[in-house]
């Protein structure tokens, strides 16, 4: 089945599907001998595509969980020449990380060469679950817990409401569940409620789990942490539809409507 280059190519672990558009567009891209376009199709297996001269591999689908140190830059480079999260896994395959951490953002990241996968993990339509544990300068209070929940006032929209809960009776350290993935946005978020964050780690996204990985220290999914997260990317989340309250009323309808309307007055 012929399938767009850009998906091919992150399927292959060349790049993620933005910078392989980018390469198409560069002219980098070869399928059977001819320049390619960005729109173009091949189908794997029977087209020849070429990046760079040479031919890419169908590379095996790689699932990697890293507990990121602070220090290390989400990307594959960089040009200050910070320390990258790449840089601590040791697999022959390109992987890409999935979303990303701060450079001071401790925990959970996955890296993987499966860009459907990455590609829904990081869209909002599906809210995947991603849940962070910060340590904040001062005690938070009913209130803020309250604008957490709610939702926060931010400079680039409301955020999303988020689920809360205080870990330690200092309240000074607060677990927060969201599914948005806007740059830097639990710290902006715990700012704009007046209490900034000092330490910010990343536990959970979905059903992933740490599980006791060292800091700095990777592994592979098993087999059921994959089918676990395929699961719950098979189809973006659904507005939930809730019918209008019935009339009890003698001869009454919907909520709202009166209970004589089309009946002639008496």
């Amino acid at each position: 089945m012929a399938e767009r280059l850009q998906k091919i190519l992150s399927s292959a672990g060349i790049a993620s599907r933005r910078k392989s558009e980018e390469l198409i567009a560069q002219g980098r891209v070869m399928v059977n001998g001819v320049v390619a376009t960005v729109g173009d199709q091949a189908e794997v297996g029977v087209d020849i595509v070429i990046v760079d001269g040479k031919p890419i591999a169908a590379q095996r689908k790689r699932y990697l969980v890293l507990n990121k140190p602070q220090g290390h830059v989400t990307t594959r480079s960089d040009p200050q020449g910070r320390p990258k999260v790449t840089d601590l896994i040791d697999v022959p395959e390109r992987l890409f990380p999935v979303g990303r951490l701060d450079y001071d953002t401790e925990g959970l990241l996955l890296l993987t060469n499966d860009g459907d996968l990455t590609q829904r993990i990081t869209h909002p339509s599906y809210e995947i679950e991603k849940v962070y544990v910060a340590r904040v300068a001062t005690p938070i209070g009913l209130r803020a817990l309250d604008l957490l929940r709610r939702g926060v006032q931010l400079e680039d929209g409301i955020s999303a409401p988020a689920k809360v809960r205080i870990v330690y009776r200092d309240q000074r350290t607060v677990e927060l569940t969201i599914h948005e993935g806007r740059n830097r946005m639990i710290r902006r978020m715990f700012a704009a409620v007046g209490s900034p964050v000092t330490g910010l780690i990343r536990t959970r996204i979905g059903v992933l789990t740490l599980g006791g990985l060292k800091t700095g220290g990777w592994r592979e999914l098993t087999a059921g942490e994959v089918a676990g997260l395929l699961g719950e990317v098979v189809a973006p989340a659904l507005p939930v539809s809730r019918p209008r309250p019935v009339d009890r009323r003698p001869g009454g309808g919907r909520s709202g409507t009166p209970a004589n309307r089309g009946r002639a007055p008496r």
